[in-house]
Formats: structure tokens, C-alpha cells, sequence
């Protein structure tokens, strides 16, 4: 029997029931299932394990053929299941002349160039790849340009949250569902005057603000 080919991108799925490959493109890991194939052998061992297992005695000797049956799964009948199967799905995959891998022809085959899209990338795929992500560093770099803290006094210490309500504050003096003061104050136990933020000396009086 010739070599087969396809030696390190399939799966080996028989059994003694009969004979299924399947079949991985080396680039994305596609994969492709050959038809399953019937084995009479494997069948014919199978029944006379199954005769054997129930009547025991005298089909004794039964169970001892059934393994010999078993073990001949796997030599020319299983090399021939092999090449019938490789010969299934060989129109499905190409093999790339420059790295040597076999890879699916629907997906990762560059029909013009011949050769598999990791040696000759699809120029159409990759300008449109390209454009993409041009176009999502451009949207980052015109939002960075924008103030968007135009409206804020970050000078000004705010709660982000409503401490009477517990509403977003949204960056503003009062909150948007109550109406309560949102700027923090301290009140000067000195003179009374009221001072924004958390100064530690009154900016009316100079004196210090206790705890």
C-alpha cells in the first residue's frame, strides 16, 4: 500500500466498530470528520465477545478469537479505512509549498497567491484589519482631545454620591434627585464663616478649623 499522507493533523476516532478520522487544519484548527466505515470484522469480533461473556464453557474459545479479531482492527484494515478517508477529505485542505502545513481551503488557503494565508496573508483581509484598528486609534486619540471636565470644578471637593440620598452626584453642586448641597464646607467655630473644600485654616478669620 502507498505512504499516506496527512501524518501529524488527524485524529484517530475507530474502534473496534469500525474506522472515523478527523482531520485539523494546522492554521485555525478546523476540523473535518471522515464518514465512519463499518468494520465486519470488528462487528464479527464484537458478537463473539458477546456470546462468549453470556454462555461462557465451551465459548470459551469464542472470546479468545474475538481478541484475535480485535487485534487485526488495527493493522490493513485500519491502514486502508486511513487512505479511503484521506482521500475524502483531501479536497478540503491544501498543503502550503513553502511551510509544508496543511490547511483548510475555505478559510486559510490565499487561492491567488497558492499558498496558505500564513505565508501570503489575504491583502484584502489585512487592509480591512488595518483600516479597523486605524479607526479605533483615531475615535481614542479625538476623545483624549475633548475637555471633558470643562464643566468641573476639580478644585472643588464633591462627594460622589449624594450623602443625603445616595443619588450620582454627576460632578455637580447639587444633587440631581433631591437638591441637596453636594460641595463640601467647613464652618469656622470662630467667626461662622462658611469655606469650600477641606482648608485647614478659616480664610476669614485665620483661624484653625478643629476636627
Amino acid at each position: 500500500m502507498p505512504t499516506i499522507p496527512f501524518t501529524s493533523n488527524y485524529e484517530d476516532l475507530s474502534s473496534n466498530r469500525g474506522f472515523q478520522f478527523k482531520f485539523h487544519c494546522q492554521k485555525c484548527g478546523n476540523g473535518y470528520m471522515s464518514t465512519f466505515k463499518a468494520s465486519k470484522l470488528g462487528l464479527a469480533a464484537s458478537a463473539a465477545g458477546a456470546a462468549a461473556s453470556l454462555l461462557g464453557g465451551v465459548f470459551g474459545r469464542a472470546a479468545a478469537s474475538a481478541q484475535q479479531l480485535e487485534s487485526l482492527v488495527g493493522g490493513p484494515l485500519h491502514d486502508a479505512a486511513l487512505n479511503e478517508a484521506v482521500e475524502e477529505i483531501r479536497p478540503l485542505f491544501k498543503q502550503c509549498t513553502r511551510c509544508g502545513q496543511w490547511v483548510c481551503e475555505p478559510v486559510c488557503w490565499n487561492k491567488k497567491a497558492q499558498l496558505c494565508e500564513g505565508c501570503a496573508p489575504d491583502l484584502d483581509e489585512e487592509i480591512a484589519s488595518a483600516q479597523a484598528q486605524a479607526a479605533k486609534e483615531q475615535a481614542v486619540e479625538k476623545v483624549k482631545a475633548v475637555d471633558w471636565l470643562a464643566d468641573r470644578k476639580i478644585g472643588q471637593a464633591a462627594a460622589a454620591v449624594c450623602p443625603k440620598c445616595g443619588a450620582h452626584t454627576q460632578g455637580g453642586k447639587f444633587c440631581p434627585e433631591c437638591g441637596a448641597t453636594l460641595a463640601q464646607k467647613r464652618k469656622c467655630a470662630a467667626c461662622g464663616a462658611e469655606a469650600e473644600g477641606m482648608p485647614k485654616f478659616c480664610p476669614e478669620c485665620g483661624k484653625p478649623y478643629t476636627a
